[in-house]
């Protein structure tokens, strides 16, 4: 990852960081062309089509501004299996065993290409979030068609 796309990441992140202390659990988009634009989006967690309808809205945003970065950052609750990971939205509901929550990203860069991580976090007994630093995968990703990014990623860059 370049410089100027973690730069993008770590303001994502943090923009993020405070909405989740706030309570509150927006998916976030920052891209970058002719001019920064940033964008959030509170339904996204609700259900797959809400996502996919933010994400075909930012990549018709970062095609008029010629976006040539951008990254996304959601909310989720992850569950880690030897062979898989899962995600669902979070909620107030408490975590079940082997949950744990995480901001879900993923960044796109022309000359870098896309990569994904996380930042997992932890809740102090007051309930306030004590988050890591972002991790950056090193093993292959096969995204599904539900994972954050992948609908921004089709209708900004591989449509043409």
């Amino acid at each position: 990852m370049n410089d100027e796309t973690a730069a993008l990441l770590f303001d994502v992140v943090e923009r993020l960081e405070k909405s989740i202390i706030a309570r509150e659990c927006p998916a976030i988009v920052a891209l970058r062309g002719e001019c920064l634009l940033v964008l959030s989006d509170y339904d996204y967690l609700r259900d797959e089509q809400s996502a996919a309808a933010f994400e075909r809205r930012a990549a018709a945003k970062g095609q008029e501004i010629a976006a040539t970065r951008w990254v996304l950052a959601v909310p989720q609750v992850w569950v880690i299996t030897p062979d898989k990971v899962f995600s669902r939205a979070v909620s107030n509901h408490p975590l079940r065993e082997g949950e744990q929550e995480a901001i879900t990203w993923m960044s796109f860069d022309q000359s870098d290409g896309v990569e994904y991580g996380r930042v997992p976090y932890t809740r102090r007994p007051s309930g306030d979030p004590v988050f890591d630093e972002p991790e950056m995968f090193t093993v292959g990703v096969r995204p599904a068609e539900h994972m954050p990014g992948y609908t921004l990623l089709q209708a900004l860059f591989l449509d043409d």
